[in-house]
């Protein structure tokens, strides 16, 4: 398969048309679920999906490593390229890596502050990212101030921001507080709650609209991919 149709093909394709465009640029996102479910798998293939439309990506953890960030990517996108028999993996593989860039902090570290910087010495190295994945920061460790503040980041990039919080429910019926408490600064807010054979992706929050649609995509637990549901 060629890359402009894997892209035309992806689930993410699905989750846009149900979130009505996506999350968007200049807008907050929040995968919500509890320990072990795929919040990091979600967001990898968020970004997986970002760099194959040759957007720019800036992977920002607090909980993993640098070499476990990398490899999550190389399997994901390893089981990708070989279950749609992608054209020209390897050298795709290479350009992919090459928009890429993973920054670790400690747990709890992380301010809005640090961010820019790094996100400076992005647009120093080599050009502004388009999406900025944060895995392993806590909303409730994060202030208002805070999240006004990558909320500002967000929109002076042109950029996604998702982060993802950890649900104690394995069904959320209402935001737990500290997504409640910042729900107005969110644009999207997706809950992964596990099923028989799959995680489905429910959304929560879906900008301004009153009515949530089906999203018909999940994530495979065996394969860490995003797929139609």
């Amino acid at each position: 398969m060629k890359r402009r149709f894997l892209n035309a093909r992806s689930p993410l394709r699905l989750l846009e048309k149900g979130l009505h465009g996506g999350l968007g640029a200049g807008n907050l996102g929040v995968v919500l679920a509890g320990h072990g479910v795929g919040k990091t798998s979600f967001l990898v293939g968020v970004a997986v999906d970002e760099l194959l439309r040759e957007g720019r990506v800036l992977h920002v953890s607090c909980s993993h490593p640098v070499t476990h960030v990398r490899a999550h990517y190389d399997t994901v996108f390893d089981e990708l390229a070989h279950s749609k028999n992608l054209e020209n993996e390897g050298l795709i593989h290479g350009e992919i890596d090459r928009q890429r860039s993973v920054r670790v902090y400690p747990p709890n570290s992380l301010t809005p502050a640090k961010l820019r910087d790094a996100v400076k010495v992005e647009r120093e190295s080599g050009g502004a990212p388009s999406l900025l994945v944060i895995e392993g920061l806590e909303l409730a460790h994060l202030t208002r101030a805070d999240l006004e503040d990558l909320r500002s980041l967000a929109e002076e990039l042109e950029a996604e921001i998702w982060l993802e919080s950890t649900s104690d429910a394995e069904r959320e019926v209402t935001l737990p507080a500290p997504v409640k408490e910042v729900e107005d600064l969110l644009s999207v807010i997706l809950a992964l709650e596990p099923g028989d054979d799959t995680v489905r992706l429910r959304a929560l929050k879906d900008h301004d609209n009153p009515d949530l649609s089906d999203l018909h995509v999940a994530l495979d637990p065996r394969t860490l991919l995003l797929v139609r549901d």
